[in-house]
């Protein structure tokens, strides 16, 4: 028993290596090791790890009952930072089936998922994006000729990545294939109507106040598909650091603009954004911090902003409330 045991750790934790040694900016536009050809021949539920909650969530809405889907990262965690430890790539050997969001999100562990590729399923949930040339995938560039990796925040975008992960979960198990097509119609209507509500309500807030200031870019996506300006005090990864001089013009602006509230994140410490408080008061400039918004992770388990639509909705509300009417802390 002893001797199975260390014969299986050894080389996990050589892979852990390997990949965290990898992991770099280089060949940023290429694509997942295809796993196109693999079969699932196993027992259900199939064994289904995800790196984020909204990939889960999709898998675990198409799946349905014959999935059981385990995440890595929960809420609250950052993605740009995650470092996986050994239990995380045990949860990977024992799937039958990996899901990430691909575009460099989870960078640490981007080549890890390359390894992968080679002995079992393993998909980018955002691959058909880049397949397709996807002309409303942004490539910031500051960025380093990076796609921007927080696709989530246009639903009709990642309503397509839903439809990708749908077509390869039923060339995997086409079994269930006509179980897999109903549920995807279903979440696909779901995510209609949250498009639509995302549009309603944004429209609602004064022209001159549709600007989002925010700890990092995640919301690029979300400002185009929308019409909000989207400004983050640090880039695309939250690891990079605030440049000074880009802090103190966004600090200008808000005053010359008259912009009511910025906007903490979750998984970023709030004092990365309440920095730009103080200035602005001291300037004559009532700001406020207009509330939490969720930008690379779903909300505290159990409750409505949990999943992905009820953590689009509550992103919305809040920038909706506190841009029209200034209110917030």
């Amino acid at each position: 028993m002893q001797r199975s045991l260390i014969t299986f750790t050894v080389p996990v934790l050589g892979l852990l290596l390997l990949a965290l040694a990898g992991c770099s900016k280089a060949g940023s536009h290429s694509h997942s090791s295809s796993s196109s050809d693999h079969r699932f021949a196993g027992e259900y539920p199939i064994k289904v790890v995800c790196t984020t909650g909204p990939v889960a969530e999709m898998v675990s809405r198409i799946g349905g009952e014959n999935v059981h889907v385990e995440t890595l990262m929960g809420p609250g965690v950052d993605p740009h930072l995650y470092r996986p430890i050994a239990s995380d790539i045990s949860k990977l050997h024992e799937a039958d089936v990996i899901y990430f969001n691909g575009l460099h999100l989870e960078g640490r562990m981007s080549d890890l998922f390359v390894q992968m590729a080679r002995n079992r399923a393993t998909f980018a949930v955002t691959e058909g994006l880049q397949l397709r040339a996807d002309k409303r995938l942004r490539e910031p560039p500051e960025f380093a000729g990076m796609y921007d990796p927080h696709v989530w925040h246009d639903v009709a975008l990642w309503s397509d990545c839903v439809r990708d992960v749908a077509a390869t979960l039923l060339k995997f198990d086409p079994t269930n294939a006509d179980a897999y097509q109903q549920n995807l119609e279903e979440y696909l209507g779901e995510l209609s109507d949250l498009d639509s509500y995302c549009k309603e309500e944004i429209a609602k807030i004064p022209a001159d106040r549709r600007v989002l200031i925010t700890a990092h870019d995640a919301f690029g996506y979300f400002g185009k598909a929308y019409g909000l300006e989207v400004f983050g005090l640090k880039g695309i990864s939250s690891e990079e650091e605030i440049d000074l001089q880009h802090h103190e013009t966004i600090q200008k602006m808000l005053i010359k603009r008259g912009i009511p509230a910025v906007f903490v994140e979750s998984a970023i410490a709030p004092r990365t954004i309440e920095a730009l408080v103080e200035p602005c008061r001291d300037a004559g400039h009532d700001l406020k911090v207009g509330g939490e918004l969720y930008a690379d992770a779903l909300g505290p388990a159990g409750t409505d902003d949990s999943t992905y639509t009820g953590m689009i909705r509550h992103n919305v509300r809040t920038i909706v409330k506190a841009l029209s009417d200034g209110s917030g802390e």
